[in-house]
């Protein structure tokens, strides 16, 4: 569907939300005749859904399957799945499906801002942030946007202009903009997730995979993931865009890597077979754990694409803050550090984050979507002094534990109560050792006993805080 004037067009925005409703009054101010549909109808939705009538937006609240007559083309949320009713009633009825990310691509204008994209299964956000804050250094107008939360449709379409977007994008979006083209994009890494709704491995790849078409500067991809240098073969690009690779070592040409603790690039230099240039020290990454310096590489790839001065990178990463709960340190109590890590909601990411740390007390468990966790004990089983299990499905890392670190002490909580938390610290101190970790990094999803992931972090660092007011 190619729409230069949105007058009488007839939308349906499919859900409520930080994507749907910034995507309903979009269309209604282009002059567009837009019904959401919702499958909740609960009280935050009825809100909602007033708010946006009295704009003149018609809502149906409760169902969420049935096309409504007349539809011309549906925005959807990104987290609708393919499978829903109302997608395979649009196919029926040869009506496009869009994501907000579409639409926003769609919506830009003729001198919009270029999008740097980034995507993976861990490291997102981290990432674009990191890409934001180099910009910023470098002078640039721009914006963390996209999955983060901040609508893309209203950096698109408000004030004041921009000069570069840093968009993080997930799977689901991805799925849902086929029109997309970003300057130059990344896919950090990629693990299982989200395979339920993707339905295998494979199209969650292919979906992820989406962000390379049509880049015009610089396919970034991590040299230690075969898949996603992968993709970027398989990717249609425009001619001239370069495979640019990032390494925890030494890097090759045309790749960013690390040499005697320094970030550097041989991808952007003039002669990059025989030199490189200086981008920042490894200390300058806030935390330098092995994964977050791989996340300020692709995002200083990122930035030199779109050609920014190494000065600027080493700046921004030194300005840059980590949000919350991803391998935040909280305390330090008798000597031993508690760092909490609940973002850490799958085993690729809980991986990473025990990677960063000798004599763990690891906390762990939570709702494990379908994850096993074999791979996950056996590479960090060396690392580990203890673990201290809690969640619905706790069991499934206690038995890879049994089978792989028979020798690591094991506390198992069998509750689910608001003072489980309190417990699980309290265990973790007492295993721990003068030197040791307790890490927080659960490989879970969190909802089985909290609300999200915050939540279950702000819980751990409250915990933590009792503890040492107690010890002081």
């Amino acid at each position: 569907m190619s729409t230069t004037s949105w007058q009488g067009t007839h939308v349906t925005v499919a859900g409520l939300g930080v994507s749907g409703i910034p995507a309903a009054r979009a269309l209604a101010g282009l002059g567009a005749h837009v019904t959401v549909v919702n499958d909740g109808d609960d009280e935050r939705s009825r809100t909602q859904a007033e708010e946006l009538r009295a704009e003149g937006i018609a809502v149906r609240l409760g169902d969420g399957d049935t096309l409504p007559e007349g539809t011309e083309l549906i925005v959807t949320a990104p987290g609708w799945r393919p499978d829903k009713p109302l997608f395979a009633a649009a196919e029926a009825a040869g009506v496009e499906v869009w994501g907000d990310v579409e639409l926003a691509w769609r919506l830009r204008g003729p001198d919009a801002a270029p999008w740097l994209a980034v995507t993976g299964t861990n490291g997102k956000t981290t990432t674009v942030r990191m890409l934001a804050s180099i910009l910023e250094a470098a002078g640039l107008r721009t914006a963390a946007v996209g999955n983060i939360g901040v609508s893309l449709l209203d950096a698109v379409l408000g004030e004041p202009r921009y000069d570069v977007l840093a968009v993080e994008l997930s799977s689901y979006q991805l799925h849902w903009a086929p029109s997309l083209r970003a300057h130059s994009a990344a896919v950090l890494n990629l693990a299982p997730d989200h395979l339920d709704w993707h339905g295998s491995m494979e199209a969650y790849a292919a979906d992820k995979g989406r962000i390379y078409a049509g880049n015009t500067v610089a396919c970034v991809y991590n040299a230690a993931d075969k898949a996603t240098e992968d993709l970027v073969r398989e990717a249609d690009v425009e001619e001239g865009c370069r495979a640019i690779g990032f390494t925890l070592g030494t890097p090759g040409p045309s790749q960013l890597g690390i040499v005697d603790d320094l970030l550097v690039d041989r991808a952007f230099v003039e002669n990059r077979q025989q030199q490189a240039q200086e981008l920042a020290q490894v200390s300058d990454v806030n935390p330098p754990a092995p994964h977050n310096i791989a996340n300020a590489l692709a995002a200083a790839a990122l930035a030199r694409a779109f050609g920014v001065p190494a000065g600027a990178v080493r700046e921004g990463l030194r300005a840059f803050r980590p949000d919350a709960h991803r391998i935040e340190h909280v305390a330090d109590v008798d000597g031993v550090a508690y760092v909490d890590d609940s973002k850490a909601t799958n085993t690729h990411a809980a991986e990473a984050s025990l990677a960063a740390y000798q004599g763990i007390v690891w906390i762990a468990g939570g709702l494990a979507k379908g994850a096993t966790f074999d791979e996950l004990v056996q590479r960090s089983a060396p690392r580990l002094r203890a673990a201290v299990l809690m969640g619905a499905d706790r069991a499934l890392i206690r038995e890879a534990l049994a089978r792989h670190a028979p020798e690591v002490p094991v506390v198992d909580l069998d509750r689910t109560d608001t003072g489980a938390m309190s417990e699980a610290v309290a265990e973790a101190a007492r295993l721990a050792r003068t030197g040791d970790t307790v890490l927080l990094a659960p490989a879970c999803a969190s909802m089985d006993m909290f609300t999200n992931y915050t939540k279950r972090g702000e819980a751990f660092a409250d915990a933590v805080r009792a503890l040492a007011a107690e010890r002081a």
